[in-house]
């Protein structure tokens, strides 16, 4: 496959992991858009939200998401969790990611 995050996940690309485990990798975006700019991605190649058919992948990629921002102290003043899908939902990446964005004022509507 030819994946960039599968290959990332697998360690054959080197990067910044913040977290992983044997569902989940979490490691900081190459062109962040926030001060902290993470990942979080399923290891199992899934190609986007509108593919999932598990609802455990909510629970472990949201939950680990929650549990990276605790140990970094982003709650204390906020964080955007953000998944986009599609190509007019902003998705370059044809591999489910989690974006986890903190350390600035994130405006609203994004876009």
């Amino acid at each position: 496959m030819d994946c960039i995050f599968c290959k990332i996940a697998n360690g054959e690309i080197p990067t910044d992991f913040v977290y992983q485990d044997e569902d989940v990798a979490v490691f900081r975006d190459v062109d962040p858009q926030a001060p902290t700019h993470l990942l979080v991605i399923p290891k199992r190649h899934i190609a986007s939200s509108a593919d999932v058919t598990d609802p455990s992948v909510w629970s472990v990629l949201v939950g680990c998401a929650v549990e990276v921002a605790r140990k970094l102290g982003l709650e204390k003043d906020g964080y955007r969790m953000v998944i986009n899908t599609g190509t007019q939902g902003g998705q370059t990446v044809p591999h489910l990611h989690l974006h986890l964005l903190s350390g600035r004022n994130l405006g609203w509507p994004p876009g």
